[in-house]
């Protein structure tokens, strides 16, 4: 073997895939010991290889796990077992079911026997026993080691990829529209590429091929074909984060983003709070004749943003959450329920375009809030009142019904 191009190669792969030497030396290794047990070994044999990297030697050792008489099946139950369903003879084999195995002499050993070799040795762990070393090999066990170590070269690259994406989820990448289908779109985001579902774009932006865009790590899956990286550019966070991105104050924890309501593409609320004197949360959020807010603007497609200040007092928050329209007076009303009084002038304004302005206001603060100008009446009545109400035009309604039908029978008559 030359150990020169042999590390290099190593070096080469590793660099390639993004992987350790030592994860691509195992799947050697692995290749290796496959080619022994197809060229040398029995069926149902596991066998283990060694190589060593700077000598280029090689050891290989079969591996059984020692075991004890209360760990397999007798000859009894193996018998009893015969007669029964496929499918327990299955479990047999899997050693599920009562978590027992059935004894093979090329994998398993008895304890006493094992101790034998290995003195040391305990109940259910591994003795191997050294095997002679070969260097000749066929064909086929040649083509076996090649397909081993590309198998096992991409499912250390798959783990490799889902491991770094998992460990992203909740950040922001940036990505370059690879593909464009009717229900995602495909993105180039660094190893490997990520969905975009329809669900998670923003509606009315526009997406083309070599277009960079920032996305949200909505999730990461472990599926048959390979990682799925989901992402995100209508996700709430996704606005924190790029916040996170723009103002140093709430990468640093200065200034703590409490809450956010959005409705994608079209208009975002975010409450913000200062946990160090002397800073501004909302100017800082805003930024320099609001260079820091324009940004995020811009990288949302021009989805406009109120900034409000958190208020740990419900009725100052839901004045402020109401913003940009001027609020009179809350009351806070049973069951989690707030009534909103704002001028005459300001009650569009504050319901807004087809009511988003007090549905985001509502789901920024968590609270069930009814916009009333003072001209209207400003008591709300009372759930149990209302259904009281309801139960009572109901009975009539059926009292009605009856007086109806009993005209209708006598008139028959």
């Amino acid at each position: 073997m030359d150990i020169k191009n042999f590390k290099s190669s190593i070096a080469q792969i590793s660099e390639e895939k993004g992987l350790s030497s030592e994860k691509v030396l195992e799947s050697i290794e692995m290749a290796i010991a496959a080619a022994y047990k197809k060229e040398y070994g029995q069926k149902g044999q596991l066998i283990k290889a060694k190589l060593d990297s700077e000598t280029g030697g090689i050891k290989f050792w079969q591996v059984k796990l020692a075991v004890t008489k209360d760990m397999i099946y007798s000859e009894e139950e193996l018998e009893e077992m015969k007669q029964e369903r496929e499918d327990a003879e299955e479990k047999a084999e899997e050693g599920e079911g009562e978590d027992k195995i059935r004894f093979n002499p090329e994998r398993h050993i008895m304890l006493a026997e094992a101790k034998k070799i290995n003195p040391k040795i305990k109940v259910d762990e591994e003795l191997e026993i050294a095997l002679d070393t070969h260097e000749d090999y066929g064909r086929i066990a040649a083509q076996t080691a090649k397909q081993v170590i590309l198998q096992k070269i991409k499912e250390a690259e798959r783990l490799a990829i889902l491991d770094e994406y998992k460990s992203k989820e909740g950040e922001i990448v940036s990505g370059i529209v690879q593909q464009i289908e009717p229900r995602s779109i495909f993105l180039d985001i660094g190893k490997t590429l990520g969905i975009l579902p329809k669900e998670e774009q923003v509606s009315g932006e526009f997406y083309r091929p070599g277009q960079r865009l920032r996305v949200y790590i909505l999730k990461v899956e472990e599926t048959s074909k390979g990682p799925q990286i989901f992402l995100s550019r209508a996700y709430p966070k996704f606005i924190s984060k790029l916040f996170e991105l723009e103002v140093p104050e709430v990468t640093s924890e200065q200034i703590l983003i409490k809450s956010i309501a959005r409705e994608a593409g079209s208009r975002s609320k975010i409450s913000v709070a200062s946990v160090a004197e002397g800073i501004d949360p909302i100017g800082s959020m805003v930024g320099q004749r609001g260079t820091r807010v324009g940004a995020v603007i811009n990288e949302l497609g021009g989805e406009k943003i109120d900034i409000i200040e958190y208020s740990d007092d419900p009725e100052e928050y839901i004045a402020k959450a109401l913003a940009p329209a001027k609020v009179v007076e809350v009351k806070i009303m049973p069951k989690n329920r707030a009534q909103a009084i704002v001028p005459e002038d300001q009650l569009s304004l504050a319901i807004g375009k087809d009511g988003q302005n007090v549905r985001l206001a509502a789901k920024l603060t968590g609270w069930k809030i009814d916009v009333r100008s003072s001209q209207q009446e400003t008591d709300i009545p009372e759930e149990d009142e209302s259904e009281e109400k309801t139960e009572k035009q109901d009975s009539q309604k059926k009292a009605k019904k009856k007086k109806t039908a009993k005209k209708k029978e006598d008139k028959v008559k």
